[in-house]
């Protein structure tokens, strides 16, 4: 194993990326699809990070795991702190790589029905995890299997065990998914558009589950998402991205009250309420090319409320505004609209 020395962190801090740089290189240039942010996760705590597609959600979560594709990703510069010790200093594939992957961090894909190995049953991916992570033999693994299933709402979760995920709708193999994420009582989840593939109601109840399971277990929780609304109800901070970039971040009542980046502001017009007889107010426009990203404000083509000095000026540095927590990269002063 490697001598790697823990750092000093604030003790109720669990995850803390710093600076992080994810790269991938196409013939038609270098993508940044993560360009320089940095984010914490406390104990306990649900964090959500928001953002369309393409703006490098996904792909910074990718990165704390080390699941990124060799080529062509690569991870260029950072640090990803687990419980004080940087994650980058292991090699993709050692053993204490895979040994965090699935037992101290879990991940849930957006997409259940391929997340699951369509050739082997529920039982056996189930076990398969629980062997590798907790030693113990094939029978007491397919039993705490069952107890898992039985957790997470499967019924007959013993018969369920057995069936391929073919045979099992997509809200029951997401089911399947958290359960594999909770059985080894995990630290940290990372729920990557848990609910994209499922219908309206399906989403409620899997989101209901997965926070109810989160709170019992005592476990933190990364959601990522396209959709504030999903968020706004169990999310304790939200971090906004934006080609590549963290554009704010802060408590979700800071976020949803005080937004301060005009993306922001656009990503709230947008979300549908029920109490409003309003049409909705889309974001113009399309996010930049990540080969070529421009040296101003990458939001500046569809911003609305640009002016000459945004222009003039590089992309501006994440600034504390009015709270504490609550940090904002633009060069306005924007307060609630």
């Amino acid at each position: 194993m490697l001598d790697i020395k823990k750092q000093k962190t604030n003790s109720t801090t669990l995850l803390e990326v710093r600076n992080l740089k994810t790269s991938f290189f196409t013939p038609t240039g270098e993508v940044k699809a993560v360009n320089d942010i940095s984010y914490y996760v406390n104990k306990k705590e649900i964090v959500a990070i928001v953002g369309e597609s393409g703006c490098g959600k996904s792909v910074s979560q990718m990165s704390v795991l080390q699941l990124i594709q060799i080529p062509p990703g690569k991870i260029l510069d950072g640090k990803i702190y687990f419980n004080g010790i940087n994650l980058l200093e292991y090699k993709k594939n050692s053993r204490e790589m895979r040994q965090i992957r699935g037992k101290d961090i879990s991940i849930i894909f957006q997409e259940p029905m391929t997340s699951l190995n369509p050739v082997f049953t529920v039982g056996y991916q189930i076990s398969d995890v629980i062997k590798t992570h907790m030693e113990v033999d094939k029978k007491t693994a397919w039993e705490i299997g069952v107890k898992s299933l039985e957790k997470v709402g499967i019924p007959d979760a013993s018969q369920r065990m057995k069936y391929y995920p073919f045979q099992l709708s997509g809200g029951m193999c997401q089911r399947v998914m958290i359960a594999m994420a909770i059985v080894t009582r995990t630290k940290l989840i990372i729920a990557d558009e848990p609910t994209t593939a499922l219908d309206v109601t399906t989403q409620a109840q899997i989101m209901e589950l997965l926070i109810s399971l989160v709170r019992e277990l005592n476990t933190s929780l990364v959601i990522v998402t396209h959709n504030l609304g999903v968020v706004t109800r169990y999310a304790d901070r939200i971090y906004v991205m934006y080609a590549g970039k963290i554009v704010e971040s802060g408590t979700t009542k800071d976020l949803m009250t005080k937004p301060m980046h005009p993306y922001t502001i656009g990503l709230l017009k947008s979300v549908p309420k029920v109490d409003q007889d309003e049409y909705l107010i889309p974001i113009p426009g399309a996010p930049p090319d990540l080969v070529n990203i421009p040296l101003q404000c990458s939001f500046l083509p569809r911003c609305s409320y640009n002016t000459d000095v945004c222009q003039q000026r590089v992309f501006p540095d994440l600034r504390t505004v009015d709270e504490k927590q609550h940090r904002v990269a633009c060069h306005l002063d924007l307060g609630v609209q």
